[in-house]
């Protein structure tokens, strides 16, 4: 198994990928603009989701 995590926190992504503070992140991830999963009250991003978004950012939805 790899080192790299499968998910993040909301806050995580946004800070390392974008540069947002942690509300922006928050923020980011209710608009659609951070891909998010839910898991009961949490809320994750998965990695490789949102490295396939940012590598197609035209596209609207990655299979």
């Amino acid at each position: 198994m790899s080192d790299h995590p499968l998910t993040i926190s909301v806050p995580e992504a946004g800070e390392r990928y974008f540069g947002l503070s942690r509300n922006a992140s928050y923020a980011a991830a209710v608009r659609g603009e951070i891909p998010t999963i839910k898991i009961g009250r949490l809320l994750k991003v998965p990695v490789r989701a949102l490295e396939q978004m940012l590598e197609h950012p035209n596209a609207k939805e990655v299979a």
